[in-house]
């Protein structure tokens, strides 16, 4: 009730502001008639235009947004009078009821004539649910782009640069076209040499200002791109690489990397040119039509009869372009996807004899967007030809009328070529108004993509803070369940408990696919379980502070990644202050120090993508440097023997039972490596079925066994 109240009133005060700016109007088109050059039905339609523009203007200063029925109750209501005049004068040659007499009876009959055709229209045809969701997207879009903007904040030095060179460059280009006209009166008359070499100057003078402040603005536009640029691409890798693993699994490797590499890019540069040609346009055509109004304030209303239909072509177009635009963006971004699968699983695709199926299955991606681009492409010829049909329909009423402006010595000639020259201008820069306001709210759609990405917060929490001196690594497994994001109906772990005590060796066995690796990756925290927790040293794993985290929680796993660089950078991969001497102890310990040395550069080699340069093997005792030199506490090994020949396999354990209070969890296929296990754990179906020793499971008879039995066989001597 608080608000209805301030609301009633703004409505009635806008209502009663219109009633008077439409009745002043109304009466002051009648008065005007005796005097004004136009015809009856030119001074009529003239007349309906500003009563439109005025009570449009009225509305949206009072009430802020404006319904689809009031605009058109405003339409009906300023377009009547001349619609019912011109068609009584083309049907019976006579003149209506409102004719050159105008009185409030006849605006009556026009308000309630306006107000009955838009009621009408609004119970046959109301407003589609579309066009309200257009209105929304549209919404969202300048809110997307006031964000964009500011975003642009540390470059507002180069911005404000910009703008001064920009205004300069506008001042000085619509000058030009004045002292045009001027050459051509002095030409045309008596010639003045003094005033022509003055005329001429100043012409030089403006020329050489635009084009150097034009320069200059650009240059310095550009910068501020660039430093955008990099700046939003940093940002959102940052925001990517804190999300959770589970994102990585639902979210396509092509989709990423095309926000990453091309949206940035694009909602940079355009937006931020699209605010220059906003700027310069709208200096320019504010400063151009104050000149026409002192060439001839008749031709200029006439000239600007043309933005309301110029703006009414521009938003039907900008609605289809914007639609397709991001249809377009879309399918580039599964035709990347495409190449991505293709580049990255090139063995599989090799293997397989597909590359034909590869090759068609990317050609249908990239003929979507074929499609999309064409239909696009399609709707902006229309657009263009509706815009120039516009511009050359205006440009032929506006000489017809400059030629009886002339006869009657209004105007002067070179007055007209200096109209002339600013009105082609004029027509180019309104049009370049409505379009480039649509074409910015379309660049947005690509920030859309990049802030949704930007404000994603990840499910699995990176906030705590816990960072104890000292950690034994006892973990504790609690009551688990979870399931996989990509999967939610699939329990894996089914009240799922566990103790991994500090100085022991746990070793998990069972079948594949029993959730031996999902127990790696919840103590990883790669995932946040739907029930239970996580325990070590008897504080909840979330607790603890990220880097911290995975510095005392180290894992190896059976096809381990290397990055790009050399030997040293991926051993002290994340720590900044990680010494030669760490380094090479943490590579003897996994039996790499030797073949390191044999390399040509030794410590300093280069590696290649994802280790190319080295074997399987070697790739694997560097992951497991790059583990043992962190020193954790709790060091997971997912199945990296099964790449280890013999003697390096006896190494690295001889290694790791040199750490005595270290927690060692294993995940192995070898028997030597499991008997040796302290506790060995028998996974199935979620759940834990055993735990003991070796002999204890084996004296048991229970699953463990028959695991043994069953796969450590000569045949297949791998669990």
């Amino acid at each position: 009730m608080a608000d209805s109240a301030p609301t009633t009133i703004r409505k009635v005060v806008s209502l009663a502001l219109a009633v008077c700016v439409d009745l002043s109007l109304f009466y002051a088109s009648g008065f005007v008639v005796t005097h004004s050059v136009f015809g009856h039905h030119v001074r009529l339609w003239i007349s309906a235009a500003l009563r439109c523009l005025a009570l449009t203007a009225v509305c949206l200063l009072t009430l802020g947004d404006i319904k689809p029925l009031l605009i058109r109750l405003i339409t009906a209501h300023s377009l009547l009078p001349a619609v019912f005049e011109t068609g009584s004068q083309a049907l019976y040659h006579e003149e209506g009821q409102c004719g050159h007499t105008v009185d409030v009876r006849c605006w009556l009959l026009c308000t309630g004539a306006s107000l009955a055709a838009a009621l009408f229209w609004e119970i046959t045809i109301p407003d589609t649910d579309e066009a309200a969701a257009g209105k929304e997207r549209k919404q969202k879009a300048r809110v997307l782009f006031v964000r964009v903007l500011r975003l642009y904040r540390p470059d507002c030095h180069l911005l404000i640069g910009g703008f001064v060179f920009l205004s300069l460059a506008v001042i000085c280009e619509m000058f030009i076209p004045f002292y045009t006209g001027r050459v051509i009166d002095i030409l045309g008359g008596q010639y003045h040499p003094n005033e022509f070499i003055s005329a001429l100057l100043f012409m030089g003078l403006y020329s050489l200002g635009s084009s150097v402040s034009a320069g200059c603005r650009g240059g310095l536009l550009l910068c501020a791109i660039s430093a955008f640029t990099c700046r939003v691409k940093v940002k959102l890798f940052e925001a990517l690489t804190k999300q959770e693993i589970g994102f990585f699994e639902t979210i396509k490797t092509g989709e990423i990397t095309s926000r990453l590499s091309k949206d940035t890019t694009l909602m940079g540069r355009t937006v931020c040119l699209n605010v220059n040609v906003l700027l310069r346009t709208f200096i320019k055509t504010l400063g151009m039509i104050s000149l026409m109004m002192n060439l001839s304030w008749k031709l200029t209303f006439l000239v600007l009869m043309e933005t309301p239909i110029t703006g009414l072509i521009q938003n039907i177009y900008d609605t289809h372009y914007q639609r397709l635009s991001l249809a377009m963006q879309d399918s580039m971004a599964l035709a990347n996807e495409a190449v991505s699968e293709v580049v990255s699983g090139i063995r599989v695709v090799r293997s397989f004899n597909t590359e034909k199926h590869e090759a068609r299955r990317y050609n249908n991606r990239l003929m979507d967007t074929h499609v999309l681009k064409t239909r696009r492409d399609i709707v902006t010829a229309v657009y263009l030809l509706a815009r120039r049909l516009t511009g050359l329909v205006m440009q032929v009423v506006m000489l017809y009328y400059g030629r009886l402006f002339i006869q009657s010595g209004q105007m002067t000639t070179g007055n007209l070529v200096s109209f002339i020259l600013y009105q082609s201008n004029l027509g180019d820069d309104i049009r370049t108004l409505t379009y480039i306001f649509g074409d910015m709210l379309n660049s947005v759609g690509a920030a859309g993509k990049v802030f949704e990405y930007l404000d994603r917060k990840p499910q699995v929490s990176t906030d705590g803070k816990l960072k104890p001196d000292q950690l034994t690594g006892h973990v504790n497994f609690h009551c688990l369940n979870f399931a996989y994001p990509a999967n939610p109906s699939k329990t894996v772990l089914q009240d799922f408990s566990l103790e991994l005590k500090p100085g022991q060796m746990t070793a998990l066995v069972g079948p594949s696919g029993e959730g031996k690796s999902t127990c790696v990756s919840l103590l990883e925290r790669f995932y946040e379980p739907q029930d239970g927790e996580i325990l070590l040293d008897n504080k909840p794993l979330k607790s603890y502070d990220h880097s911290y985290l995975h510095k005392k929680v180290a894992v190896v796993s059976q096809d381990p990644v290397l990055f790009s660089g050399t030997v040293r950078d991926n051993i002290a991969y994340g720590l900044a202050d990680c010494s030669l001497d760490e380094i090479q102890e943490a590579a003897r310990k996994a039996n790499a120090h030797d073949f390191i040395k044999q390399l040509e550069k030794g410590y300093d080699t280069e590696v290649g993508e994802g280790g190319g340069q080295l074997s399987k093997s070697e790739k694997q005792r560097i992951a497991i440097a790059r583990a043992l030199v962190r020193q954790p506490q709790v060091l997971i090994l997912d199945e990296i023997t099964s790449s280890l020949d013999t003697e390096s396999e006896n190494k690295v354990q001889q290694a790791l039972a040199r750490c005595p209070n270290q927690t060692l969890l294993v995940i192995a296929h070898k028997l030597k490596t499991i008997e040796k296990a302290d506790q060995i754990v028998v996974i199935g179906g979620g759940k834990v079925e055993e735990r003991g020793t070796h002999q204890e499971l084996m004296d048991r008879k229970g699953s463990y066994y028959k695991l043994v039995n069953r796969l450590f066989t000569e045949s297949n001597p791998a669990l």
